[in-house]
């Protein structure tokens, strides 16, 4: 019996909300719901930024600053993810406590954030009003030395278990230095620690105070000095400077000749001082890199081999074995200077992040292999497209590269380099093997994704810069809009040629879009309408759709029965193909307005009419729309009510312009904005200071003297899963998922329903009782402790008995273990009887499960490559073996043959 407080589409109701889904589309108010509580998942497309690389205690994650976030890098596991926390500005400086408990980030503007790393959320907010350098924890983890302009705070590390009212306590300030500190190394009993800075010498400090020690000071570096470090026995010190001079420091011999009676104690620590404080420095050794034309950028050194590694503006690094200062590797990374590196605990892999770039590199040097390799679009991203299966996602940018991003582990897999000018658009076909761009130079091109190639190019007669692409459903015809020409160009994808030219917009063609059931194409251009084109028909005569503004995007419902086009005046406008009319209108200017820019006359609130959304996507099961555009602003519309439904900011990063809605009285003055004012004339090396800029140039290599990116989205869309969602946006690509952990319909609770309850039902073996409890609880372990005690002989009969509400739940749940778990057979099962039982009402309702049938899909085509590829080694392995012993076979024949006979005769 099926309860009867579920209606039959699978909306949990009670009495009191039965009635207010009347009239809706089927599952739209439960899907809106899902759809809405979606929450940031992980940031792609941008691999490093700025600041300092580190590694986790166990040396298999590198942490890495992205903008005003965290990416964690997995090594081992080939995954990454980025934290949901955002700073204020650009990160500068990161540091995580030797136990991996506790991990600290520091903006540009010194405003910290004190965060749990293993539950990911914020423990305390924290202001050090200067801006920091370096952030440093000692090894015992009792406290964090940060940098001070020229002065060094010690603060006493805040408990993360419990609860403090005031978590920072300064222990000292320390000062002494003439210039900014750049770099703070503790010595390995965390008793003293040895600071740097530009002007030019390092001071040794104690953490406590010390009878008769004054700070040692160490000089005679004709340049800043990058960094400082401790020898393993804590008997020499190593400073490197920028001008490329190491200079190994040790103790002085005592001599009470040359010193005064107030220096007179201190000499060499032995094992009953083994403080090294008390030492009495001196130059030992100098030695110098001998890089012609380059400078020392960033340094850091392995206490236990010995080996120092040092990372110089030309993009090339070295690894030299002290104290004998031993050159025992040097190599090229990068086109520009590495602008941090790190290495693991174990020495054997180093990390390093090029800024201009956006690279990030782990190298291990032992086997000379790269263990991780990734850059980012050096330019914004333009474009994007899921793959049919969800598994990937394609990207374009204006850098002119196609990049292939898989959405579980983050990484980029492969980039496409073809093209010579900002890609604008990317589409898959429809089995998803096949990749197509479309770009300013030109030329449209086609990828084989199993040979990772350009297999075909497609050019119009004339050259023109094509800005919309679109596949058909078949993925025979691919079609592509010009900005110059207001043509629409149709090729075939078999034989590369031209199929016809579709003439009619009088202005440039914004965008295309195929209808995924019928043949017709949709064409939206900026003379204010939007022609629907029967492609394979004989006339290609169209009744326009006029419109009041320009035509920015648009996009078919996934029935094909809907359109719905976004326009430069900010509205969403719907239209029905089958009864070609207008049917509904969303007034989205007030939605998307938001934000002010550093040089806005008018208030965030008046600022709203170069506010439109440039780019809108269908959710999987046709009744949201999800817009994004000229703002920090994505929104989100429920299609029939025309209401928005939530409305997310995609970064509260204060370094892009355009994310403050009211104007900060303290940064003006009287030369104007100061996030405006050039200051790179103080820059240290000579290439950042250098002036390359061209009138007029505000994009491609953005080479005015100051330039503040604008937060935007320039293109949206849903996973065919329906359950995230992927933004094109200033800061990268971001993916949005659902969180069904958290979200739960408290109508079907009562107070008998506990997870103990469920776990008593679980233990008398009602598996069906049992499961129907846990998927009304929603817990997401209850439901797959449950999910997996469940015997093998049981499934059958569970199956069948099994709700029909429940079936999409069932089939979610199942389509995540069988991708997460090692029991491929046993998930097979589940998803084969779920689907015989209950397959004619699954079928009735395609269109509304379609994302839970394609996040099905995608788990078995992955079992499915998986063992494919295991069948195909298994073959060639027998193969061989068969050869093998068939040629052992012969060989011995023919010694046989050719061995003499001896015998009687």
């Amino acid at each position: 019996m099926e309860d009867p407080t579920l209606t039959e589409k699978g909306c949990l109701l009670g009495p009191k909300n039965e009635g207010k889904l009347q009239g809706k589309a089927p599952l739209n108010a439960f899907d809106a719901l899902l759809i809405s509580s979606v929450q940031f998942s992980n940031l792609c497309g941008t691999v490093y930024r700025q600041g300092n690389i580190s590694f986790t205690p166990d040396g298999n994650s590198v942490l890495s600053p992205v903008g005003n976030r965290v990416s964690v890098f997995d090594l081992v596991n080939n995954k990454s993810f980025t934290f949901p926390f955002q700073n204020r500005k650009n990160v500068a400086a990161i540091a995580l406590s030797p136990d991996g408990n506790i991990l600290i980030s520091v903006d540009e503007d010194g405003r910290a954030l004190l965060v749990s790393f293993r539950r990911r959320i914020v423990l305390h907010h924290f202001n050090f009003k200067k801006s920091v350098k370096a952030v440093e924890f000692s090894p015992n983890g009792s406290f964090i030395a940060v940098t001070h302009d020229s002065h060094v705070q010690v603060w006493k590390t805040p408990n993360h278990l419990i609860r403090e009212f005031a978590p920072f306590v300064l222990h000292r300030t320390y000062t002494g230095h003439h210039d900014d500190v750049l770099s703070i190394e503790w010595s390995p009993n965390s008793q003293c620690f040895i600071t740097t800075s530009k002007d030019m010498t390092a001071r040794l400090y104690t953490l406590n105070p010390v009878d008769g020690f004054r700070p040692k000071t160490f000089a005679g570096h004709k340049n800043a000095v990058l960094s400082a470090y401790f020898s393993s026995n804590s008997e020499s010190v190593y400073t490197v400077s920028r001008d490329g001079a190491v200079f190994v420091w040790r103790a002085k011999p005592s001599d009470n000749s040359s010193s005064d009676d107030e220096d007179e104690h201190l000499v060499a620590p032995t094992s009953q001082n083994p403080l090294v404080a008390r030492i009495r420095w001196g130059i030992h050794q100098r030695h110098y890199f001998n890089q012609p034309n380059t400078k020392v950028v960033c340094s850091t050194f392995h206490r236990a081999s010995g080996l120092l590694i040092v990372g110089f503006s030309s993009g090339v690094f070295g690894l030299w074995e002290m104290p004998a200062f031993t050159n025992v590797h040097t190599l090229s990374i990068s086109q520009e200077k590495i602008s941090s590196v790190a290495i693991n605990p174990s020495g054997e892999w180093l990390a390093f992040g090029a800024r201009k770039l956006g690279q990030l590199l782990v190298w291990e040097w032992q086997s000379e292999s790269y263990i991780l390799k990734q850059q980012g679009h050096f330019f914004d991203v333009n474009t994007l497209a899921y793959s049919p299966d969800g598994q990937y996602i394609a990207t374009g940018g204006d850098d002119g590269k196609v990049k292939l991003w898989n959405t579980r582990s983050g990484f980029c897999i492969i980039t496409f380099s073809q093209h010579t000018a900002s890609v604008s658009a990317v589409e898959f076909a429809s089995q998803g093997q096949v990749l197509f761009s479309a770009s300013l130079d030109g030329t449209v091109r086609a990828f084989d994704l199993i040979r990772y190639r350009n297999f075909r190019t497609f050019t119009s007669p004339s050259p023109v810069q094509f800005s919309s692409l679109a596949v058909d459903p078949s993925g025979e015809v691919i079609t592509a809009g010009s900005t110059d020409s207001y043509e629409v160009f149709l090729w075939s994808v078999q034989t590369g040629k031209l199929l016809d030219v579709l003439a009619g917009h009088e202005g440039p063609v914004s965008s295309l879009a195929f209808s995924p059931t019928t043949n017709v194409l949709a064409s939206g251009s900026w003379d204010k309408s939007v022609r629907v084109w029967d492609v394979f028909g004989r006339s290609h005569i169209v009744e326009p759709f006029q419109l009041n503004a320009d035509i920015l995007s648009l996009a078919f419902r996934p029935d094909g029965q809907e359109l719905v086009v976004s326009t430069l005046d900010g509205q969403l406008t719907f239209f029905s193909t089958n009864q070609s009319k207008q049917t509904n209108v969303i007034e989205g200017r007030k939605d998307i307005s938001g934000g002010r820019k550093a040089d806005d006359r008018v208030a965030a609130s008046n600022s709203a009419s170069s506010k439109a959304f440039t780019s809108v996507a269908w959710s999987a099961d046709g009744s949201c729309v999800l817009a994004g555009g000229n703002s920090k602003y994505i929104a989100l519309y429920d299609s029939r009510e025309g209401v928005l439904i939530r409305r997310w900011q995609i970064s509260e990063n204060l370094s892009l312009d355009g994310t403050e809605e009211f104007l900060d009285s303290r940064r003006v003055t009287e030369a104007g904005n100061v996030d405006l004012i050039d200051d790179r004339g103080e820059e240290s090396d000579l290439e950042d200071r250098m002036d390359i800029s061209l009138p007029g140039v505000q994009r491609g290599d953005l080479s005015k003297r100051r330039y503040k990116p604008e937060a935007r989205t320039k293109c949206i869309r849903f996973s065919p899963t329906g359950l995230a969602w992927a933004a094109a946006s200033t800061e990268g690509l971001l993916i949005y998922s659902v969180d069904d952990g958290l979200s739960f319909d408290p109508f079907d609770l009562s107070v008998e329903l506990t997870p103990q309850s469920v776990l008593a039902t679980l233990q008398k073996q009602s598996y069906l009782e049992a499961l129907v409890m846990a998927f009304r609880l929603n817990e997401k372990t209850v439901i797959s402790q449950v999910y997996e005690a469940i015997p093998y002989n049981e499934i059958r009969l569970v199956a069948r008995q099994l709700p029909t509400v429940y079936v999409p739940r069932l089939l979610g749940v199942s389509a995540e273990v069988l991708e997460r778990g090692p029991r491929l057979e046993w998930g097979l099962r589940w998803i084969r009887e779920v689907l015989n039982a209950h397959g004619r009402w699954v079928r009735e309702r395609n269109v509304e499960l379609a994302s839970v049938l394609r996040e099905v899909k995608r788990a078995v085509s992955a079992f499915e490559g998986i063992v494919a590829k295991l069948c195909d080694e298994n073959t060639a392995t027998l193969a061989y073996l068969i050869d093998q012993s068939r040629a052992k076979e012969v060989a011995e024949s023919r010694m046989m043959v050719d061995k003499p006979q001896y015998g009687l005769t």
